[in-house]
């Protein structure tokens, strides 16, 4: 994993989602498909919340507030400097869970570890802490009946 396989999907990822598709293919795939890496479905699935984040429309028209705040601020103006754009950019930010924003300074203090190393560490916390609840018998009990039904359907 290296900075030319996070532009690659970043772009194959993008591209689709500003197209207008609602699925995205390919979460943590590594050479050519042939393998999946949990840090990479990790560094995947943070892209993708930032896709997600490009499709949210902006809406000014819904907020009066918002309205005035443009008007009286002007083309040329400082919007980061007006009550109405502190109290909603929160919002706006994308999360990440991965990207490390912090400066510089602080990225190596904590020992300067890039993407792929976070990822690691978050796909090994998972393994390690995660429980998946068990299907109920009612979903066992259909999986079964599907697998039985093909099962038949392919010794005949």
């Amino acid at each position: 994993m290296d900075v030319q396989i996070g532009h690659e999907k970043t772009l194959t990822g993008l591209m689709p989602v500003l197209a207008g598709t609602d699925l995205i293919y390919g979460l943590g795939m590594i050479d050519m498909g042939m393998a999946v890496s949990f840090e990479q479905f990790l560094m995947d699935a943070e892209f993708v919340r930032m896709f997600k984040r490009t499709e949210k429309p902006v809406e000014v028209d819904k907020d009066a507030l918002a309205l005035d705040v443009i008007k009286a601020v002007g083309p040329a103006g400082n919007y980061l400097s007006q009550k109405h754009t502190l109290a909603h950019m929160r919002g706006e930010i994308s999360d990440a869970k991965l990207i490390d924003r912090r400066m510089r300074e602080a990225w190596e203090k904590d020992g300067a570890k890039d993407m792929p190393q976070r990822a690691r560490e978050e796909a090994r916390r998972i393994l390690a802490e995660h429980f998946a609840a068990p299907l109920s018998d009612e979903v066992q009990k259909k999986i079964r009946d599907i697998i039985a039904r093909e099962e038949a359907l392919l010794c005949r």
